[in-house]
């Protein structure tokens, strides 16, 4: 049987042919997000890195930078939908107390290696979220990192808008009860680190 060299820079991997018949192009990028040490991956994420930092900390973007992962996570190329791209600082916090003082037990006197129950992710929707009051956060997903910040996309909704109240398969985040979701822990990183992810949730 015949097979098609997939160059991934360093990784380069035999594809017998029969396998390109049923790849699209989603399916294409989607192999190349999966291989991030490969040389073509590491040249894009390092020169994109170079740039994202150099802009303010959440900006719009005018398409997402995955387009095969944002739509698997509900994403549409039509009017209603915005994509965010927000910078986070990466590690752990000092503890918000009065002169590095914690009263109370001696267990809880930790101050400079405070680990954050929330994920990343889920700070970065929330921050999105208050950034953007009108908006509705779908979803977010990784798109870069460095020794000092992490890059998410999070895809926002207009709840306003037409297209949006009109379209059965996404009006139901135009209810009240859907405002600032990702402040409470409901979208997909939100449960993550509530838990909720396992079988039976």
């Amino acid at each position: 049987q015949l097979a098609c060299p997939l160059d991934l820079g360093c990784h380069s991997v035999e594809v017998p042919w029969t396998v390109f018949s049923s790849m699209g192009a989603y399916k294409y990028i989607n192999e190349l997000w999966k291989k991030k040490q490969s040389d073509v991956m590491r040249f894009l994420l390092r020169v994109r890195c170079w740039e994202y930092r150099h802009l303010p900390a959440i900006h719009r973007v005018n398409r997402p930078t995955r387009p095969e992962k944002a739509h698997r996570l509900g994403y549409k190329a039509k009017n209603g939908y915005v994509i965010y791209r927000i910078r986070i600082r990466r590690g752990g916090h000092k503890k918000q107390v009065r002169k590095g003082i914690v009263y109370g037990k001696p267990s809880t006197h930790g101050v400079n290696e405070w680990k954050s129950a929330k994920n990343k992710q889920s700070v970065a929707e929330e921050r999105v979220g208050k950034r953007c009051g009108g908006l509705r956060v779908l979803n977010s997903y990784w798109v870069n990192q460095d020794s000092t910040f992490k890059f998410y996309e999070v895809i926002c909704i207009d709840p306003a808008h037409k297209a949006i109240r009109r379209d059965p398969r996404i009006n139901w985040i135009c209810n009240p009860v859907h405002k600032h979701r990702e402040a409470r822990g409901l979208t997909s990183a939100g449960r993550k680190h509530r838990g909720l992810v396992g079988k039976g949730h």
